[in-house]
């Protein structure tokens, strides 16, 4: 025997629509696992912090000519008149720093420090970026098949990555981008270098997502919804792209976050040993290389690229721990 319903006598003197009407305000929707993710996220004050100042950077880096045009000087441009002739060191306190150039200027060349900073920005974020889309691309669809057909296959692949993790990858991007000559493959300046930049940092680091990716597909593959799809009839294929691949873009997400960075200190440090885009370009690691002999004199020219480089890996960190708490929260 059950219980009667405890129905109000409101409801009762109403008519039918009112309690439907009623019933449709109080029906309680579900959430998707991104809404979910996102709900979490946003109350990580700290990731979000780190989202916004990546933000900031990104259009920074994208209206770079207008904020410099505001604000500073062309960065190619030698101001002498603004140096010591005697020994070449910027005049004026903290590097020469005032409202004309905000962050002082070069020793020995008088160019504006902020501008400088600012379209060093484009190429550092310009490279990290496309270096992780190649090693993105690469690591999930070979950890894709690796994971999911299993056998040779799979051997083959992951002894494949295990000898790219095993690569000297820093003597081999010295040795590689020091033999490119100044044209080649029908390019030739920041092209060239930029391409050649990528493709060293992207094709040699996609073993670390794949492996990540490969353990995930490992997992997948035995779930219902892939027996469920391949009892219907489904290919191989659409298995993977259109089962699998969507349970693996959480990781990916986080891992593409986390592994920025990374792209952007060993871009850096190619800069800074000679090896990565040229000068006059500007770029962070080259700024920082210039700056080795000057930072007793104008310590500025040292601080802050080096704070750019900080600021731009602390952010990007932040968010990728962020997002790896709110999508597996289990994680912590």
């Amino acid at each position: 025997m059950t219980a009667p319903l405890d129905v109000p006598e409101s409801a009762i003197e109403a008519g039918p629509e009112t309690v439907l009407e009623g019933a449709e305000t109080s029906v309680i929707r579900g959430r998707s696992l991104g809404q979910i993710a996102w709900m979490r996220l946003k109350r990580d004050r700290i990731a979000m912090t780190g989202g916004i100042v990546i933000l900031l950077l990104i259009l920074v880096a994208v209206f770079a000519p207008l904020l410099v045009s505001w604000f500073g000087h062309p960065p190619g441009e030698w101001h002498r008149e603004k140096l010591d002739p005697s020994i070449g060191a910027p005049l004026g306190a903290f590097g020469g720093i005032s409202s004309d150039f905000l962050f002082g200027v070069e020793p020995d060349s008088g160019r504006d420090l902020f501008s400088r900073v600012l379209y060093g920005a484009r190429i550092s974020l310009l490279i990290a970026f496309f270096a992780t889309l190649l090693c993105v691309v690469l690591g999930t669809v070979l950890g894709m098949i690796a994971g999911f057909f299993g056998g040779w296959v799979d051997t083959v692949i992951s002894r494949l990555m295990d000898i790219f993790l095993a690569f000297p990858l820093l003597v081999f991007a010295l040795a590689l981008a020091g033999v490119i000559p100044d044209k080649a493959f029908g390019m030739s300046g920041d092209t060239l270098r930029i391409s050649l930049l990528v493709f060293i940092i992207g094709f040699f680091n996609w073993p670390y997502i794949g492996r990540i990716i490969r353990g995930q597909t490992l997992s997948l593959r035995e779930r219902e919804f892939v027996d469920a799809s391949r009892s219907l009839g489904a290919r191989n294929h659409t298995i993977l792209f259109k089962e699998i691949l969507p349970n693996l873009l959480a990781p990916i997400l986080v891992y593409s976050t986390l592994l920025i960075p990374s792209n952007i200190l060993f871009e850096a440090a190619l800069s800074f040993l000679g090896v990565g885009v040229r000068p006059p370009t500007p770029t962070w690691g080259g700024m920082l290389s210039d700056a080795v002999h000057n930072y007793q004199v104008a310590p500025n020219f040292m601080i802050f690229p080096g704070l750019a480089i900080f600021i731009t890996v602390l952010a990007f960190n932040l968010l990728g721990d962020g997002l790896r708490d709110a999508f597996d929260p289990k994680a912590r």
